[in-house]
């Protein structure tokens, strides 16, 4: 399994070279200029709360890696650069950890590294209740993930697939643990029905983890010897597909899968999300560039999601959503067939008072 891990990030790092440039589904959330609705960019503050879980920032490192010592050494310069930058910050799966925990230190580097900082665990949803307790445990988690990935375990060769097991799994999860739960799909993405499945199971938060971003239904098939999924590729919903898809459907949502640049941090505040998770970005900063190049990465983040809120007129992260949007192109042709009436977004501020 420690190759596998290592896999990953090779595998995950050459499709994030290849995605550079390339369109996504977010291009086709537009926010509607307003020129005198700009505020002076010193009145934004960037602290967000999470269904009672308060985070000094609206952007979060989300879960990669971990379990092996290159991996070990890529969550040391993770969790440095969030230290650094005040964000929050997941781990990849620890699952490799509770069977071997020997491997235990290439994830409890996150909270040696981040003590004072808010640290999510992450298991899969084929976990026990006890080893979710005992992940909380390794990292003093202030929360836990627990990760969907049926798309990616049908093409792993070492895949489990007793998906029928995981909503009764995560309902014992949620009676166990003393944190937060948050459910997070890892580029497949949640639908509108399955958040609202996840808040009848007991889940506190959804990250619906959309395609754009990693595609480990890629990166398991350039594992296989056939390589006979390729077809499989991009399988699932975006991110802002999501966001629009689950709006009511009860449960506080993050965004994260496929977010390039601090741009597309706000246009999924715009369309709902409390805070926006950023992985393959700032991995690969991390990897190629190292833990200065990461901490610099992340201020600027912070610095131009607080600029380009400013610009929208927005005081706060939660303020984005008052913000007109218009959506476009593939992704409304998605909404009119889910029966989403997006017009509505385009003139929200004529119907608000909170924003000019």
């Amino acid at each position: 399994m420690g190759e596998r891990k290592d896999d990953h990030v090779r595998i995950a790092l050459e499709h994030e070279r290849d995605r550079r440039g390339r369109p996504s589904d977010l291009d086709d959330v537009e926010l509607v200029h307003h020129a005198l609705d700009g505020i002076d960019p010193a009145r934004v503050s960037l602290d967000v709360d999470v269904a009672g879980l308060a985070w000094r920032s609206p952007v979060y490192v989300n879960g990669m890696t971990g379990g092996t010592a290159h991996t070990g050494d890529v969550n040391r310069i993770l969790a440095i650069a969030a230290r650094e930058a005040d964000l929050p910050i997941a781990s990849g799966s620890v699952s490799i950890a509770l069977d071997d925990p020997s491997r235990a230190p290439y994830f409890r580097v996150l909270r040696d590294e981040h003590p004072h900082g808010f640290v999510l665990a992450n298991v899969g949803a084929d976990r026990s209740a006890d080893d979710a307790r005992r992940a909380v445990a390794l990292l003093d988690a202030d929360a836990l993930q627990v990760h969907l990935n049926a798309a990616q375990e049908l093409v792993m060769p070492e895949g489990s697939t007793r998906f029928d097991t995981w909503a009764s799994s995560i309902a014992a999860i949620c009676e166990a643990v003393d944190v937060p739960v948050i459910v997070k799909e890892v580029g497949a993405g949640l639908s509108g029905r399955t958040v609202a499945r996840l808040r009848d199971l007991g889940v506190d938060v959804a990250d619906v983890g959309g395609t754009g971003g990693t595609d480990f239904v890629r990166v398991e098939n350039d594992r296989r010897a056939a390589r006979d999924f390729a077809y499989l590729g991009g399988w699932g919903l975006s991110t802002p597909a999501c966001l629009l898809d689950a709006q009511d459907a009860g449960l506080p949502l993050l965004a994260s899968g496929g977010i390039r640049h601090p741009l597309d941090v706000v246009r999924a505040l715009a369309l709902g999300a409390r805070a926006v998770g950023v992985a393959s970005r700032f991995l690969a900063v991390a990897v190629e560039g190292g833990e200065q190049a990461l901490v610099d990465e992340m201020h600027l983040w912070r610095d131009h999601v607080r600029a380009i809120l400013a610009l929208v007129g927005a005081e706060s992260p939660a303020d984005a959503v008052h913000a007109d949007v218009l959506v476009r192109g593939r992704l409304r042709e998605l909404a009119e067939l889910r029966g989403i009436d997006v017009t509505t977004l385009a003139r929200r501020r004529a119907v608000d008072g909170r924003l000019r």
